[in-house]
């Protein structure tokens, strides 16, 4: 039981140690770190040379002085990869549970290069004809998905993606420049985008932007439905529970509200 507890007790000095670098991952020495951390000058040097030799830390041949290695890095990496990649399996038990919740059809749209497309699709108990099917590259200038990502985005991508003819796709298509930059300022203040039979007549669509850990929007969630059922109040389950999905898959993807406006501030 003592051994048990000593080898805990040394993975959890090791991982102080390795968090010791967060933020910004500026080189310490040993006497640094176990000032910091209160740990003894012996056992700091013991674990630093083991993460050392084990590519978790690299020192500095001058200076002697530790920092964050190329295994640290690789893990980084890979947890990324493993973000970009899985953002619908990710998501798909929050879209399901939220068509449950709310017995519409929810959509979950996502980000791919100067495009957004259709990715998943949890149809609700009433069949929604959604003008659209899986794989099928959604306008920016209509759809609640596209815009939610799109008034969230660097403004450089806002630019191109708008420097060009917005086409209509029914009556109610924005189809003017500057009207869609007014929609998109209402949509950053709001949280969420409306879709008011803008991509197909007969159907209002909510859409709520979904970050990934770098603060940047990479997909919505969307609920769909007819007219009469969608609603637009702010204060309604709708657009709460919408908006509850969104932020929880955002935190699946790693996102940390806090730490990116600290970032940005």
């Amino acid at each position: 039981m003592h051994q048990m507890e000593h080898k805990a007790n040394a993975i959890e000095k090791t991982l102080e140690i390795l968090k010791c670098f967060i933020p910004y991952n500026e080189e310490m020495a040993t006497f640094e770190i176990a000032g910091r951390l209160g740990f003894h000058k012996a056992t700091t040097s013991r674990i630093l040379r083991t993460l050392a030799r084990n590519g978790f830390l690299r020192q500095n041949r001058k200076t002697k002085k530790f920092s964050l290695g190329p295994v640290v890095m690789e893990l980084g990496r890979a947890v990324k990869a493993s973000l970009d990649s899985n953002v619908v399996h990710i998501a798909k038990p929050y879209v399901d549970a939220l068509r449950d919740r709310l017995g519409e059809t929810i959509t979950l749209e996502v980000l791919s290069g100067t495009h957004t497309f259709m990715a998943y699709i949890a149809e609700g108990p009433q069949l929604v004809r959604l003008a659209g099917r899986i794989g099928d590259i959604v306008p920016f200038n209509a759809a609640a998905g596209a815009r939610a990502i799109l008034a969230f985005s660097p403004p450089d991508l806002v630019e191109s993606l708008l420097d060009t003819e917005l086409q209509p796709i029914t009556r109610n298509t924005i189809t003017d420049r500057d009207e869609l930059l007014r929609n998109l300022q209402d949509v950053r203040e709001r949280g969420v985008s409306f879709d008011h039979e803008e991509v197909a007549e007969g159907t209002c669509a909510i859409g709520a932007p979904i970050f990934n850990h770098e603060g940047l929007p990479i997909a919505a969630v969307i609920v769909a439905g007819p007219p009469q059922r969608i609603s637009f109040d702010m204060n309604s389950e709708m657009v709460i529970a919408l908006k509850e999905t969104a932020a929880k898959i955002s935190a699946a993807l790693m996102y940390d509200e806090e730490k990116v406006k600290g970032e940005s501030g």
